[in-house]
């Protein structure tokens, strides 16, 4: 991030130039502006821009990384710190505090003195008044979506009104659904919508409930913007709404009345973004209901788990899923389209098959593949253009990117013409036929046409955007004019040469600049030969080392009226241009379905390619409907970590089948791939429902409706939470969230507290899961005394009989000679025997003293431990310790009889006892317990 924000590098730092009177007159007016913590606010002066007092240090400090580039503005006491900021470090400034930081708004002012207006205003849910400054040299990655949320509490949960909007697209969203205390179905509609800002009413944020709110928009990078309770008003919202949305307003009317609180946050929305005030956004926006259930839901901490978008941590592109599937070839339409995908993978399974259908016909054909390809390399950014047409903000080199755009349709087209493959049919009626009605003479040929006609092309090579001259009579007439006049003045310069007896342009030449015009100018070792001449006959303008400038009543005559001939060219082609770029913006909706199309074949052909291209080719899922069929996937590998350079990946079988291995516990040493195993299984089935092949074997998948992953928490100190509330926090959401329809990723659950609490927590979160929530879920821990949860798998006893549980474990093997380590990464029926730690401790190159005292405690605690079960068959293989071993029998009815002693000793009356009462008691009690000990082993430990 530090060479981004080098500017001292390449150019110096602008010099802040004020005088005394400029700078108290802008002191005083910097002394009126409203205190706002969060506002960057910018001054333009002209060359360069400024910012001053906290702004400035922020800024010296994030992206100078020094303050020795304050200065200080005004004198006496109370000085006001400042900074300069070039024009190219005001675009990356800006980018970074509206498209990367969720914590700034952005202000820009413009003036002198003491007299400055507000002329742009931006935050990360709106950034269109900056749009010219962020998008000018890089592409759109991202359209960011603004949410408004009204909040209502009853006794059984929250219901939730929400509203969006996507003003990029000029999409307007509600929805409403009840949620719980974590807020877990708001928290999985910020991911997918790819919401940056948040309102919500002012007093809101005050309560206790909130707080669990705005930590959920913490989580998701969502900035929060309080706004008056007035202003989530239903009032004249119809209407409102009437104006912006396409179509006729009986559908808006319906579909508003069936919302009991989304109105109101939609309209504290359009206030927000003063839709209404820009009458361009009139009868451009779509109105649509958002369901939860459209989508798999994914929450924040499932989108880190899996690494699904770039980070910039990132050490390569490769370590996101994003940043792997991203081989689009457009100009940043496919990239936005497969951001959106990811966080938004599908659950309709023919739905999922269309998609995959298509990336299949892609992979088998090659040249297809790499003729579409080649084509929509060739493809603007037609989404972004269409918007600019819109905003009125587009001219003539955006209807030309267009035209270069349209004219590559046809050869799209003939490329899948010539596709007979066995998905043909499903190709020409997806893409093939809509294709051809856009380009047909009513729409795109019309719009080709117009372009041809009105845009001069021939001057395109000069980078030159100009309407033609033989578009209208006038043009061609004052086209004329000016040629004419032009012959004139070339005839006259080499009338004057001849007068003079000089070459014409070796020695006399013909100027044109803007300060004088049309002038002559010579050499200043030509001057002395002609002026007599000069300064009888002509009039010298300038003297300067290039040489004299000098003209004449003649040359003057004609060089003003060829000035006025060229102002009235230039002012009835911007009147041509606005007329052209009208008529274009007609073509707006054909456009933007288009742009639809092309994306959607750009990111499928870029699972195609990343499928086909893959060392190890990626193969086809099979897909089930969730409430049948089960997660099978042979030869898995997680996709982002094979990609790495420095990696041979060791695949590895998941079978996640209802009745026997639903439940599937992890153990195994560190190092040894549990983590990257039980990820690999969510990113594969992510990967799935977004409609790409998966880097297996073979794999069948079942629908699953939300993917939560719980894999190693941090602590959020700036939060005032710990990495064991943390770990809470995130496992009480799964708890709520998850249905049977879900898959849990759960890592080393309960490390963050004592041995035996976290234990007890895992043990009782499993049994939660397996009997109640009955989710397919990939468990890894370190505590081996979970894996006796499958042992009851085969119980006898109903009532106590855990159904679908099955042990795994990561293989690693000692060296029986040395004593050494080596990870297998195979993941194998059965629990692991032991733990390894001591021996990665032995790979971090721990003191071998120290390594020596941890075997020898180890050693003593597995000795004395109550739960020291070997599970295996493996007790024989060097390094395993487990020395006592019980029957589970045995251990069950140990623990009941412990039990029943410890409730009859809480249950004496102490306080009511002498003391010697409470001893005979007590050695009552003691008896028994040694009664029942002669026949269990497992009680006789403690005695």
């Amino acid at each position: 991030m530090v060479e981004a924000f080098d500017d001292n590098s390449n150019n110096k730092l602008p010099e802040l130039k004020l005088d005394t009177k400029q700078a108290q007159g802008f002191l005083s007016f910097f002394k009126t502006l409203p205190n706002d913590s969060r506002a960057i606010r910018f001054f333009d002066r002209r060359d360069y821009y400024t910012a001053h007092g906290e702004n400035a240090t922020f800024i010296a400090k994030t992206y100078y990384h020094t303050t020795t580039v304050l200065r200080q503005l005004g004198s006496g006491s109370d000085p006001l710190s400042s900074v300069s900021v070039s024009r190219t470090m005001f675009e990356t400034i800006a980018r970074d505090l509206l498209l990367e930081r969720t914590d700034h708004t952005l202000e820009l002012y413009e003036g002198s003195g003491s007299n400055w207006r507000l002329v742009k205003s931006g935050t990360p849910g709106n950034i269109g008044s900056f749009e010219d400054v962020l998008f000018a040299n890089s592409e759109m990655q991202d359209s960011p979506v603004v949410v408004a949320l009204s909040l209502n509490y009853r006794e059984n949960g929250c219901t939730v009104g929400l509203s969006f909007v996507d003003l990029t697209k000029r999409v307007l969203g509600m929805a409403e659904f009840l949620d719980d205390s974590h807020f877990t179905n708001v928290e999985s509609a910020l991911v997918a919508l790819g919401c940056k800002e948040c309102l919500l009413p002012s007093e809101s944020g005050k309560s206790t409930e909130n707080r669990m709110l705005c930590d959920a928009l913490t989580k998701c990078g969502v900035m929060l913007t309080e706004r008056k309770k007035s202003e989530f008003k239903t009032r004249d919202l119809v209407q409102d709404l009437g104006r912006l949305v396409k179509g006729s307003i009986e559908p808006v009317r319906d579909l508003v009345s069936g919302f009991e609180f989304a109105p109101g946050a939609l309209g504290a929305l359009l206030s927000y973004a003063e839709l209404l005030a820009d009458e361009s956004n009139y009868g451009n926006f779509t109105l649509r209901r958002y369901s939860l259930d459209s989508y798999m839901r994914l929450d924040s901490a499932a989108m880190r788990a899996l690494n699904v978008l770039e980070s910039k941590t990132d050490a390569n592109k490769n370590f996101s899923l994003f940043g792997l599937m991203n081989r689009t070839c457009t100009a940043g339409m496919g990239k936005r389209l497969l951001h959106m995908w990811l966080k938004q993978p599908l659950l309709n399974v023919n739905e999922i098959n269309l998609r995959l259908d298509v990336v299949q016909a892609f992979v088998e054909d090659t040249v297809l593949r790499q003729d579409l390809r080649q084509h929509l390399r060739r493809i603007s950014d037609i989404e972004r253009l269409v918007h600019n047409l819109q905003k009125r903000r587009a001219g003539l080199a955006h209807i030309v990117k267009l035209y270069q755009s349209s004219i590559r349709l046809p050869y799209i087209k003939s490329a899948l013409e010539r596709y007979d493959g066995p998905f043909s049919s499903m190709m020409k009626s997806r893409y093939l036929e809509p294709l051809e009605l856009w380009t047909d003479d009513d729409h795109l040929n019309k719009f080709i046409g117009l372009v041809e006609a009105s845009v001069d092309l021939d001057q395109l090579e000069n980078r030159e955007y100009m309407i033609s001259s033989s578009y209208d009579p006038t043009l061609t007439k004052l086209k004329e004019q000016q040629e004419s006049l032009e012959n004139q003045i070339h005839k006259l310069h080499r009338q004057t040469a001849d007068d003079l007896d000089l070459p014409v342009d070796k020695a006399l030449k013909l100027d044109k600049g803007t300060q004088f015009g049309h002038v002559f100018r010579i050499t200043k070792k030509e001057e002395p030969k002609i002026r007599k001449k000069l300064n009888s006959q002509f009039v010298v303008l300038e003297t300067r080392k290039d040489g004299v400038k000098f003209t004449n009543t003649k040359l003057r005559k004609l060089g003003d009226q060829y000035q006025q001939v060229l102002e009235e060219y230039k002012s009835c082609q911007k009147e041509l241009v606005n007329r052209v770029v009208q008529t274009a913006a007609t073509f707006s909706e054909v456009f933007e379905s288009l742009a639809e199309l092309i994306s959607e074949l750009d990111v499928l052909l870029s699972f195609a390619d990343l499928a086909s291209s893959c060392p190890t080719p990626y193969t086809r899922p099979e897909i089930t409907s969730s409430d049948e069929g089960d997660i099978i996937l042979e030869g898995s590998r997680h996709p982002c970590v094979e990609a790495q350079d420095w990696v041979n990946f060791i695949p590895n079988d998941c079978k996640l089948i209802r009745e026997k291995s639903w439940f599937q516990i992890i153990t195994g040493p560190n190092m040894g791939g549990k983590s990257t195993f039980i990820r690999q299984v969510g990113v594969n089935i992510l990967m799935a429902q977004v409609g790409c092949f998966v880097p297996c074997d073979n794999a069948s998948i079942s629908v699953r409706d939300c993917i939560f992953a719980r894999v190693g928490a941090g602590d959020c100190q700036l939060r005032g939470v710990s990495t064991f509330m943390q770990e809470m926090l995130e496992t009480a959401s799964i708890l709520k969230g998850a249905t049977v329809k879900s898959l849990i990723i759960i890592d080393e659950l309960g490390r963050g507290t004592s041995t035996y609490d976290g234990f007890g927590l895992a043990w009782a979160i499993c049994e939660h899961i397996v009997e109640v929530i009955k989710a397919p879920t990939l468990f890894a821990t370190h505590f081996h005394e979970l894996t006796a949860l499958s042992l009851e798998n085969a119980s006898d006893d109903q009532q106590k009989r855990i159904v679908g549980v099955a042990n795994y474990h990561v293989s690693a093997h000692i060296d029986a000679s040395t004593r050494k380590l080596t990870m297998l990464y195979k993941v194998e029926p059965g629990a692991c025997d032991q733990s390894f730690g001591i021996h990665v401790a032995e790979f971090a190159n721990f003191p071998e003293s120290v390594v020596a005292l941890a075997r020898e405690k180890a050693a003593e605690l597995e000795d004395f431990s109550p739960s020291a079960l070997s599970l295996t068959d493996t007790t024989n293989e060097f390094g395993s310790k487990r020395k006592r071993v019980y029957e589970p029998d045995e251990m069950s009815q140990g623990v009941t009889k412990a039990r029943q002693i410890l409730e009859a000793f809480v249950d004496l009356p102490l306080e009511t006892m002498d003391k010697m009462q409470a001893l005979q008691e007590l050695r009552k009690l003691k008896d028994n317990l040694e009664k029942d000990a002669e026949n269990c082993r497992w009680l006789q430990q403690f005695l």
